[in-house]
């Protein structure tokens, strides 16, 4: 992305109008996120784990105060930050082989964060670490994830290749018995679900996909062992292979460099093209590491959020491409001013004509939709690949692809003959919890979480739901969002950190949340997502709009805090600090007037 956008804009804003109109209509689809497929039955192939051997195990049938299922960024913050608050047993239950959520699963080639590497690994403070270079790729960022296990003597009572089947709260013992798919049946006093929205691949719905005799794989599920190499690239084994990529988002943008520099021939099938900025990423400067003073990690990363929220925070501590889209303070309620979006993509398709050398795959490759309808990407490789003779772009006009026989992707009626396909589909987001993380959970009164929420996510800041005592949920619903996820997980982390320090200071067997509360801050989200909700509804399909097909009720009050993580962690912490907790209950009763239990450890 350029530097700077022009003050004098040279486009015509009703023709550009019009060209967003007809490119979202020809892309519409009766079936919304319905057109993908879930990996059942005789596709289960795909979602083997080809990094770590599954290690035989006796059940566990012990009992520990906390719980934490899931074993990502969120998961790890949430039990580092509730070892910090003096808890001694947390145990983490995941699915991978080991603990990094996304960073486990993702080792594609080129695999790299995003957001600034300073902001985005989280705990670097406490764990004395600084990335190597200023976006730090997959395997660097997994083995932070295990460093933040190993510092936190997380892996102690972890329960690793493992899915948790039932989690069901029993009143008179005031515990929860988490059931799971290794036999395991243990006690947990409280329990923490991290719901990711990158945990559960999935995969488009093709017809023939099943019946294609090469190699295919997810980009989750990397293959090494057929295309050589390693995250890095350098990817021999597809020197004399024909190989397919479906998929143009975020993963494609970053795995596409390397098959192309490796296959004997790649074909990159396009439905929508992704926004392309600059990356201009470079190795880290010990200079400015030398600089730094005690507290800088947490000052840069409230910095970003706050600055790309367009609050007045002074300097742009970050200055990359996601604080350029929005250096001139023109977000309001979410959503970006348009004649500032306008010139946001142009200076993007500006750089696809810079790049590409052949005119009508440059074409191909501009997007035409306003700038947040889909995540921004940054790479300076992805958009030169285009230029190599063994690299064809298939643009499918937003039709996607036809289908799959036995040995090649057909496409604009065209077939093209390959021996692998790699699926760059993403994941499923947007699915109620209990089909994406695979169990449901019961509360008080038999009632479970799927029934409550059928009809709307209910919360307390997004994190405690009434008649669910004692259990805590870490995602983006009703809560603030920032394109720096692990902001808003540190958030949700240090709180239910200081809300279970607060009940074991109380004495108290169990915390729930009175009813009022809950829908007093149901209200409120919904209040402050009526821009945004409107906005998503005029986008190009995509998972942020569930395959332009939204909801727009239905995405105010499921949907994240509007106004960012800036503004909800001050919500928060206010909250906290006030030291009265309202709209909690100890036992059923709030706390007493003036009364703060020593123990809360993480009101700051």
């Amino acid at each position: 992305m350029t530097e700077q956008y022009r003050t004098d804009p040279d486009f015509d804003a009703d023709a550009l109008r019009e060209k967003y109109r007809q490119e979202r209509e020809k892309r519409l689809r009766p079936d919304g996120s319905a057109q993908y497929r879930r990996i059942t039955d005789e596709l289960e192939h795909y979602l083997v784990d080809p990094y770590t051997e599954v290690v035989e195990r006796e059940p566990v049938t012990d009992a520990v105060e906390v719980a934490v299922i899931g074993g990502g960024f969120g998961g790890l913050l949430v039990s580092s930050r509730l070892r910090a608050a003096g808890v001694a047993t947390v145990r983490l239950i995941e699915q991978g082989g080991d603990v990094g959520g996304t960073w486990y699963w993702n080792r594609y080639p080129g695999a790299a964060c995003d957001t600034e590497s300073y902001i985005y690994l989280p705990l670097l403070e406490e764990t004395g670490y600084i990335p190597t270079e200023r976006y730090a790729k997959g395997p660097e960022i997994h083995e932070h994830c295990r460093r933040i296990a190993r510092h936190f003597d997380l892996y102690r009572d972890a329960l690793l290749h493992t899915g948790v089947v039932d989690v069901r709260w029993d009143e008179a013992e005031q515990r929860y018995t988490v059931t799971t798919n290794r036999g395991d049946r243990f006690r947990a006093r409280f329990v923490v679900m991290t719901a990711g929205s990158m945990d559960l691949p999935k995969l488009p719905g093709i017809p023939g996909i099943e019946n294609f005799e090469g190699h295919s794989f997810h980009t989750t599920r990397w293959d090494y062992a057929y295309t050589g190499g390693d995250a890095y690239g350098n990817l021999t084994g597809l020197a004399d292979k024909r190989v397919a990529i479906i998929g143009t988002g975020a993963t494609a943008i970053q795995a596409v460099p390397h098959l192309g520099a490796s296959a004997e021939h790649l074909y990159v099938f396009q439905r929508t093209p992704s926004a392309v900025n600059v990356r201009d990423n470079r190795p880290t400067d010990p200079r400015w590491v030398a600089t730094l003073e005690p507290g800088w990690q947490r000052e840069r990363v409230r910095n970003f959020s706050g600055f790309i929220a367009g609050e007045e925070v002074g300097e742009d501590l970050v200055n990359d491409g996601w604080t350029r889209i929005f250096r001139n303070r023109a977000l309001h309620g979410g959503v970006l001013d348009e004649d500032v979006d306008f010139e946001v993509m142009e200076a993007v398709r500006a750089r696809v004509d810079e790049v590409v050398e052949d005119p009508e795959v440059a074409e191909a490759l501009k997007p035409y939709y306003r700038a947040l309808c889909k995540r921004p990407t940054f790479h300076d490789e992805y958009l030169p690949t285009f230029n190599r003779p063994n690299v064809t772009l298939v643009d499918t006009d937003g039709q996607g692809v036809e289908k799959i026989t036995g040995t090649a992707v057909v496409a604009n009626g065209i077939e093209y003959e390959v021996d692998c396909i790699v699926f760059a589909s993403g994941f499923h987001v947007g699915v109620p919890f209990s089909r994406r993380l695979g169990y449901d959970v019961v509360g008080r009164h038999g009632a479970t979480l799927s029934a409550k929420f059928s009809a709307g996510i209910s919360t307390l800041y997004g994190m405690q739901t009434h008649g669910f005592p004692n259990f805590f949920i870490v995602a983006i619903n009703q809560a603030g969002i920032s394109s720096n996820q692990t902001h808003l997980l540190d958030v949700q982390a240090r709180h239910i950190a200081d809300v279970v320090a607060t009940t074991r200071a109380a004495g108290a067997g169990a915390v729930d949340v009175e009813q009022e509360a809950e829908e007093d801050w149901v209200q409120h989200v919904i209040e402050s997502a009526r821009r945004n909700g409107e906005f998503l509804a005029t986008c190009t399909p995509g998972y942020y709009n569930n395959e332009g097909n939204p909801n727009v009720e239905a995405f105010r009050r499921n949907g994240p805090y509007a106004p960012g993580v800036w503004r909800f962690e001050r919500i928060v912490e206010q909250w906290r600090a006030e030291g009265r907790y309202r709209g909690l209950v100890f036992d059923g009763s709030p706390l007493p007037d003036g009364t703060v239990p020593s123990g809360s450890t993480t009101r700051g």
